[in-house]
């Protein structure tokens, strides 16, 4: 049975020292010789993990120690590095929107190279995030949220989307998600009206 417990002294120059359980009790001997690995130094303070057997006098001591090790600062930058996690809207967002082509197509006649528009903005909006977010790590000039935006209203908001939550660039800023969202209302918007009937019109007349 392991138990946890704290290096509470520890001689370093004769190899020994010990450890207080964490569940209370007496303090527990422990040897150099105790722990896994030879190389490790305990410290006071220290959390460790232990077995306990009976020494050559009947006493108590620790076996099998295991220094708990505290965590690096390397997982946190790791998950920092992990994609953003989906939220509502983001979730269902491009499900709507093949709600909404279907809807335009049922409706109306969209014009013929709106897929490929939205295809082809979306790459080069994702692409442009991903430069953004280059440029904000090495603090060279960035390109501005004006552009951004124009660029998701034009149809390129689908891989903008993407790429927030992909390259976690400007997936947590609420003043510009807000208004990121603004022009994904306005772009199918848009779509809609240029399926329908009079939006049909508009482009025939011109």
């Amino acid at each position: 049975m392991r138990f946890e417990g704290v290096i509470k002294s520890w001689n370093d120059d004769r190899g020994f020292g010990f450890i207080e359980p964490t569940q209370g009790g007496q303090e527990i001997f422990v040897h150099a010789k105790a722990f896994r690995d030879p190389r490790e130094r305990p410290q006071v303070a220290q959390r460790v993990t232990f077995e306990v057997e009976m020494g050559p006098q009947g006493k108590k001591r620790a076996s099998n120690v295991e220094l708990l090790r505290a965590r690096s600062r390397a997982p946190l930058r790791a998950r920092k590095d992990r994609p953003a996690q989906w939220g509502t809207a983001s979730l269902f967002a491009i499900p709507v929107f093949l709600v909404v082509l279907a809807l335009g197509y049922a409706l109306g006649h969209p014009p013929r190279w709106a897929l490929w528009a939205y295809l082809g903005l979306s790459v080069i909006t994702f692409v442009t995030y991903a430069v953004d977010k280059s440029a904000a790590k090495r603090g060279a000039w960035r390109i501005s949220e004006q552009t951004l935006h124009l660029m998701a209203l034009l149809g390129g908001w689908p891989g903008a989307l993407v790429a927030q939550q992909a390259l976690r660039h400007k997936s947590s800023k609420m003043e510009f998600r807000t208004v990121f969202w603004g022009t994904v209302i306005l772009n199918m918007a848009a779509f809609l009206f240029l399926a329908s009937s009079y939006g049909q019109e508009l482009l025939a007349n011109r």
